[in-house]
């Protein structure tokens, strides 16, 4: 039986969006991106898998958690 090999990458955005997020890979194939947008002040989830497991969700939130600040940069006009 073959071990699967996860990855993943914290990187910024810029445009459109503004900010920083966590990508999670499995044998080089990008199953879940969590990002924190700055200027929306929103944090979204984007599955690009059809289903995932509960763990494996719960694994990629842990993941940006401990990865990316929690709170937003506040911009200064």
């Amino acid at each position: 039986m073959t071990q699967l090999k996860d990855r993943v990458i914290v990187a910024s955005d810029v445009n459109p969006r503004d900010g920083i997020g966590v990508e999670v890979y499995r044998d080089n194939e990008l199953f879940v991106e969590i990002f924190r947008d700055d200027t929306d002040r929103t944090r979204t989830v984007k599955v690009f898998k059809e289903t995932i497991s509960l763990e494996l969700m719960e694994e990629c939130i842990k993941i940006f958690k401990n990865e990316i600040p929690w709170g937003f940069i506040e911009y200064v006009d």
